[in-house]
Order: structure tokens, then C-alpha cells, then sequence
């Protein structure tokens, strides 16, 4: 599969060397199913980890007769819902990694060509400033293809754990299914610690994600965060074919 053509032309606004004015195309990089699973994880984490944190801790207690409340058992429908479609979106985009568009397949996630497993060092060196440029590339770049595929082992560690936790109170539900995966995290005390350290460490991903996001796109000038809403970024000439 090779990458796509570009559909316009935009004029010069290159910023990766101000001294030279390039020709930018428009390319069409990331797909709607790539956006839209991006968007929903971002959101459901964001839901599962405040819901999570009050049925773990509540830190608001109303006042009044308990059968007048129904906050504890509202913040666990939520988190229950939530993690149902969590975990959709998830199953989605690893699907979409083998059957999607070529940049939101499995290749930009390994490094298999010499010149992406290179750039895996060039990115390591630009992220801890020692090299003032990134390398460029069009679809992710490949250290944060392999960053990604650590996340989405600890999504599918935040899959299986909650899927076992709830196995404890699903009654006669279908989710009592899940109960074997207890013992294969070591009891339900232990996968609830799992799944509370992994959140944490999801929490700490997001927040250095924004960071990356913002620092390279200032850096690049290509519209990275802004193609994650339109699908398009803005490259150097012929630059469409640099990740085959």
C-alpha cells in the first residue's frame, strides 16, 4: 500500500528553516476512523479516570437519607458505560492498524524501514534537547509509534483488569465471565491496584502527549494538532512518499 497524493497546494509558510521559503502541500493524512477513536480514548480516559478516582476515594459525600443519593452508584454507571465504549474505540483502532489507511496502519507503529528505526534516535535526541530540529516525517513519528504501542498495552491492561474488578459484584450478569482474569492478576486487591497505577501512568502519557504535541508542531509547522481535526497536514513538496 503507498501513501496518498496530495489533494491542494498551499502557499510558502514553512518554519523548519525561516531562510527558506518551500512550496507546502496539502496531504490528507489521517482518516476519519483514526480521528474519531483518537478523540473518543481521549474523552473516555478522561471520564474513567475522575469517575475512577471517586468510587476508589470519593471526595464528595452529600448529605441527606441515603435513599435520597444515588451519587456513588451514578459515578459507577458512568465509569461502567464509559469503559464499555472505551473499550470499543480501542478494539476499533487496532483493527484499523491492519485494514486502514496506509498511515494509520501497524508500519507506523514498528520501525521495520532503516530509515525510521535512524529516526528513532533523532527523536530521542530532539525530545531531550540535544538536537534543536526534529526528524521529519509525515505520518507519526517512529518514537512515538513505539510510545503508542506501550499505550495500548496499558489500555488492554485497563481493559482486562476493570473487565475482572467488575466480575466481582456482576451477580448472575454476563460480565461474571470475566472472573478468571482475577487470579491471573493476582486477586481483585491486586488488579485494582494495576488498574489504579495504570491510570496514573495513562494520566502522565496524556500530559506529556500535549507537550510533544504542541512542541513539535511549533517546530514542524506542519498543522500537526490541527490535523487531527481536518486529517490534513502541510508538507514540503514530495514529501508525501518520505514514510514508505
Amino acid at each position: 500500500m503507498t501513501p496518498p497524493g496530495t489533494t491542494a497546494v498551499a502557499k510558502p509558510r514553512g518554519r523548519r528553516e525561516a531562510s527558506v521559503l518551500r512550496e507546502l502541500e496539502r496531504v490528507y493524512v489521517w482518516d476519519s476512523v483514526v480521528r474519531l477513536t483518537h478523540w473518543i480514548i481521549m474523552f473516555a480516559i478522561l471520564i474513567l479516570a475522575v469517575t475512577g478516582i471517586y468510587i476508589g476515594r470519593p471526595f464528595f459525600i452529600p448529605t441527606g437519607a441515603g435513599d435520597q443519593q444515588f451519587v456513588m452508584g451514578t459515578m459507577k454507571i458512568v465509569h461502567f458505560y464509559t469503559a464499555i465504549v472505551f473499550t470499543l474505540a480501542v478494539l476499533v483502532r487496532v483493527g484499523w492498524m491492519f485494514v486502514g489507511s496506509y498511515y494509520a496502519r501497524w508500519h507506523q507503529f514498528v520501525p521495520v524501514g532503516p530509515r525510521r528505526r535512524r529516526d528513532v534516535l533523532g527523536m530521542l535526541k530532539f525530545y531531550t534537547f540535544f538536537s534543536r530540529e526534529p526528524p521529519m516525517n509525515v505520518g507519526h513519528n517512529p518514537l512515538a509509534g513505539l510510545t503508542y504501542l506501550a499505550v495500548f498495552a496499558l489500555y488492554f491492561v485497563m481493559i482486562l483488569t476493570g473487565f475482572g474488578l467488575y466480575s466481582v459484584g456482576a451477580g448472575v450478569s454476563y460480565m461474571k465471565m470475566w472472573s478468571f482474569l482475577l487470579p491471573v492478576f493476582g486477586g481483585p486487591q491486586t488488579a485494582r491496584w494495576i488498574h489504579h497505577i495504570t491510570m496514573w501512568l495513562l494520566l502522565g502519557f496524556f500530559a506529556h502527549h500535549i507537550w510533544s504535541a504542541i512542541l513539535v508542531s511549533r517546530v514542524e509547522g506542519q498543522g500537526l494538532i490541527d490535523s487531527m481535526f481536518s486529517g490534513y497536514k502541510f508538507l514540503p513538496s514530495k514529501w508525501r512518499n518520505r514514510d514508505e
